[in-house]
């Protein structure tokens, strides 16, 4: 539609030659382009095009009046060009590089041409420079969009890159707290069995079957997440000590809400399936995951209210949190760093996560995560 009525301005511009200067003519035509803004913002090309033609119509159709100095009529009307040069900034700061340098040289071809034909003498020349001049400042001007754009990207790219870095060296490091726990646990229950195999052999078998169990626990963890994690950079190793305390799990979901509700949003915490413990690297993710989720709640929904709901399958466990507050159009980011992280953890641990706005508002985060086949239909197996 935007096409269509700058042709129809164009032409009236050109039918009403007789009846106005040059100059109103120019600026007739230099006016006449903001009709084609949203052709430009989906077919840039398409509307160079329109604007080439266009301003060649106001130049050739619309001769200089025979009451002013006809240099000067002539000089008036080359400054419709400068609607193509504006466009041609938008291209050069948008379109593939290439697109952009051909654009450039047919667009320059055109002007110098209809310059060169209808202007003469010394107003030759000084047409000529103005019109690339022009060209010059509105590519330059285009050129440092481009790269600021692209710069911005980099520097977008390179944090998101960090913050995965960052977010997997958190995950060793409270992987290394589980594992260090369990080991610990080891060497207790080892220490128990070998003082007491000789006098109290049912509790030296109950040590050694919490040996087992926790050893093939914590491989289970190992093998799941080590594989997928980067080798810690130098700096990793200043980093500061881990934490000694017990790393929470999903038992301490709702000591989270209560906090969480504290801060002013109320969670509604629902749990299906069967109940059991977990492998505490699948417990502490889904955790962490509940933990990012309901601080995404209180900063951006903008709402007092959301659920969580925890599933317990026989092959997966499932955790959601919904709230029905503002959704992505909040102050949040759907591709923030917190999401980045949650996304982070469950691909860890062959896991899926789903975040992103509600069809009927709010905002949803699902993540599904892979559990470990019982112990007991291990020991069968063998």
């Amino acid at each position: 539609m935007g096409g269509v009525l700058y042709l129809l301005t164009v032409g009236l511009l050109v039918g009403g030659a007789n009846r106005a200067s040059g100059t109103v003519h120019a600026v007739g035509a230099l006016l006449a382009v903001s009709l084609l803004v949203g052709v430009l913002r989906r077919r840039p090309l398409l509307a160079l095009v329109m604007t080439v033609f266009g301003s060649t119509a106001v130049v050739v159709g619309t001769p200089g009046s025979v009451h002013e100095n006809l240099a000067v009529g002539y000089q008036a009307q080359f400054l419709s060009y400068l609607a193509v040069d504006f466009v041609l900034g938008f291209l050069v700061a948008t379109c593939a590089r290439r697109a952009a340098t051909v654009a450039v040289a047919l667009s320059c071809a055109v002007q110098l041409l209809v310059i060169g034909v209808f202007a003469h003498g010394d107003n030759l020349t000084v047409n000529v420079v103005i019109a690339l001049l022009a060209m010059a400042a509105t590519c330059a001007a285009g050129l440092l969009s481009r790269e600021r754009r692209e710069h911005a990207v980099e520097l977008r790219a390179q944090e998101v890159a960090e913050a995965v870095t960052a977010e997997r060296l958190r995950i060793a490091r409270e992987l290394h707290d589980m594992v260090a726990h369990s080991i610990g646990i080891i060497a207790i229950q080892a220490g128990v069995g070998s003082r007491v195999i000789e006098t109290q052999p049912a509790e030296a078998r109950e040590a050694l079957r919490a040996i087992e169990a926790t050893s093939r626990e914590t491989l289970s963890g190992l093998r799941r997440t080590l594989v997928a994690l980067r080798q810690a950079g130098p700096r990793a190793a200043d980093s500061e000590r881990a934490s000694l305390t017990p790393s929470p799990g999903l038992a301490d979901v709702g000591r989270l809400a209560a906090d969480t509700a504290g801060a002013g949003v109320r969670v509604d915490v629902s749990h299906t399936g069967d109940q059991r413990p977990l492998p505490p690297d699948i417990d502490l993710s889904a955790y962490r995951i509940v933990q990012e989720a309901l601080t995404n709640v209180v900063r951006h929904a903008g709402t007092g209210h959301c659920r969580v709901a925890i599933d317990y399958g026989t092959e997966e466990l499932s955790v959601e949190v919904v709230d029905d507050g503002l959704g992505a159009s909040g102050g949040g980011s759907s591709q923030g760093f917190g999401i980045v992280g949650m996304r982070e953890r469950a691909g860890l641990l062959r896991g899926h996560l789903d975040a992103g706005p509600r069809a009927g508002g709010g905002f949803r985060v699902v993540a599904r995560l892979p559990l470990p086949a019982p112990s007991g239909a291990l020991a069968e197996g063998r």
